[in-house]
């Protein structure tokens, strides 16, 4: 039987970061971490407490979102999770929370403006929200059409996920990938403090301005472009 303790391990200490930074309440909330060679990703299983995870108890399901290995029902959200695996080979993890602020834009199905240097720092643009799912999609397969929506809204706007690793999903909540689960996570947590602070900025200053283009390219090319010089 093949050894997936390592994908296990890696989805389960990534979940547990969640209760950590804030972005769950309950069981609101799941990571995953891919194994593409095996072409199995491990999975939070779904409705168990975070208190009550282990390692073993990750959930080993294929792209087509059928359980491979494991006890316990895989997260509601795992055929989300197949999906974009599926089409976009170069992730290697993927969170999907129901943070607070997140959710708030997603709820008002706005993009979220790129007011200042910190979301600089890690996007460009505006970070996409999806359209609300159409009534034909809702009564199909659900979670396989979340997928569809995630991938529709970038295509749509020309954006690649390798560089945006953040979307909301409208009247939902946020998505986030990475090349590995570590920087899903990571992704998670910069875009619940970005929401937060655009919100206290539209209302402290109903006007305020978008980050001017110079700024934007300073910032996201300090930490990100071929000349970069942020960190060690």
């Amino acid at each position: 039987m093949p050894n997936y303790e390592e994908i296990q391990q890696a989805a389960y200490q990534s979940n547990m970061q969640l209760p950590k930074l804030g972005l769950v309440l309950f069981t609101f909330g799941n990571v995953s971490a891919v194994d593409r060679s095996a072409g199995v990703f491990a999975i939070k299983p779904s409705g168990v407490p975070y208190d009550e995870l282990s390692p073993d108890k990750m959930v080993i399901v294929d792209f087509d979102g059928k359980t491979v290995a494991g006890k316990l029902r895989p997260s509601s959200d795992t055929k989300t999770h197949a999906l974009l695996y599926k089409h976009w080979t170069k992730i290697g993890g993927i969170v999907h929370t129901h943070s607070t602020f997140a959710t708030a834009w997603a709820q008002a199905q706005r993009d979220i403006p790129i007011f200042g240097t910190t979301h600089a720092d890690h996007n460009t643009v505006d970070i996409p929200c999806a359209p609300p799912m159409s009534d034909e999609m809702i009564k199909g397969n659900y979670e396989h059409e979340t997928g569809f929506q995630i991938i529709n809204c970038l295509k749509d706007r020309n954006l690649n996920y390798e560089e945006i690793e953040m979307v909301l999903v409208g009247n939902h909540a946020p998505f986030t990938w990475g090349k590995t689960p570590e920087k899903a996570v990571y992704n998670s947590a910069v875009l619940e403090s970005i929401a937060q602070m655009a919100l206290l900025t539209e209302q402290i200053n109903p006007k305020a301005p978008r980050l001017k283009d110079a700024l934007i390219k300073k910032h996201f090319e300090r930490k990100h472009g071929p000349d970069s010089y942020y960190g060690q």
